[in-house]
């Protein structure tokens, strides 16, 4: 199985909070298909745990992509410079995310990018939407307020943070542009895989054209994560929310990111909606987030990723639910 060095932990832990710290342990976390990420247990350090994140090329169970353009904002983000940018543009803003202890591209203690974060004890929302519903909601709603915050920073150009603030500018002539043409190759890698995609990819593939026909020209873009689930919102011991996985932080359409909240948190999604969402766009956006969740899990399944079989059923729900927008 791909894992980080166990060796190579304590002397990156060491670097963070100190010669002093003993490494008493480390736990691999579950999740994580671009980058290792571990929990390690300390003494004699002022944390119990801190987080590790790796961004060794044997912890990314991605395929390679041939002729990948690395300023394109669907791009897989890897590596520190993304974290980095995304952690600093949060911070300005007061959107909480884990303290960085160490971040070392140097490739001395280790061959790989690594970052040490403080260690957020209240586990993940999703859990917590199960186990306490009123603590839960609470969080919610300060989430729902992290997130107009962010939705209200406004650029002109789209693109990962990372990627603007070297400034980069990502291809494309508009945010519904790049959206169509990876739809139209999901649905060309879907029709492949799955056979339900497969007999329907005509159809598909005209929907997606007159969807795209009604967006009208936009010229200002939104700040958003990326990927919000409830599963990359940690909530720490004050009940307050805390953003994870945010390499992939851009500026974009923000009817994108509504979409992805609406699939991910269910019931609880109106709590997140905001008025002044643009109708062409989400049915749009709907359509393409619902084949890439087809197209994206079944490529996962080409490598060696551990849990095939909630991707397989990933795939599957959404193959179902991307036909049934054929008649909507």
């Amino acid at each position: 199985m791909r894992h980080t060095d166990s060796e190579a932990l304590p002397a990156i832990v060491h670097e963070a909070l100190g010669a002093e710290t003993r490494v008493v342990g480390a736990d691999r976390l579950r999740g994580g298909s671009k980058k290792g990420v571990y929990r390690v247990h300390t003494s004699g350090s002022r944390a119990a745990s801190v987080i590790v994140y790796s961004w060794a090329e044997a912890e990314n169970f991605w395929p390679a992509a041939e002729a990948i353009d690395p300023a394109h904002p669907f791009t897989p983000a890897s590596g520190l410079a993304p974290f980095l940018a995304a952690q600093r543009k949060l911070d300005r803003l007061g959107v909480r995310a884990p303290e960085v202890l160490l971040a070392d591209d140097s490739r001395r203690r280790y061959p790989a990018d690594v970052a040490v974060v403080e260690d957020v004890a209240g586990g993940t929302l999703e859990a917590l939407l199960k186990t306490d519903p009123e603590r839960a909601s609470n969080a919610l709603d300060e989430l729902a307020a992290m997130l107009d915050v962010m939705h209200q920073q406004h650029s002109q150009h789209y693109g990962r943070a990372d990627v603007l603030e070297r400034g980069d500018k990502a291809n494309g002539d508009s945010c519904e542009q790049l959206v169509f043409e990876r739809a139209i190759d999901d649905l060309a890698e879907a029709a492949e895989r799955d056979a339900s995609i497969g007999s329907a990819a005509a159809s598909l593939h005209d929907r997606l054209q007159e969807l795209a026909t009604r967006v009208a020209p936009r010229t200002q873009h939104g700040l958003i994560h990326g990927e919000l689930g409830p599963d990359h919102v940690l909530v720490d011991a004050s009940g307050h929310p805390v953003l994870i996985d945010i390499e992939s932080l851009m500026f974009f359409d923000v009817e994108w990111e509504h979409v992805f909240l609406q699939l991910r948190f269910g019931d609880r999604y109106p709590v997140l909606f905001r008025p002044g969402l643009d109708p062409a766009r989400l049915d749009l956006y709907m359509l393409a987030m619902r084949l890439s969740l087809v197209a994206g899990p079944l490529r996962l399944l080409d490598g060696d990723f551990p849990h095939r079989t909630a991707m397989q059923e990933i795939a599957e729900h959404n193959a179902k639910e991307a036909l049934s927008l054929l008649d909507s």
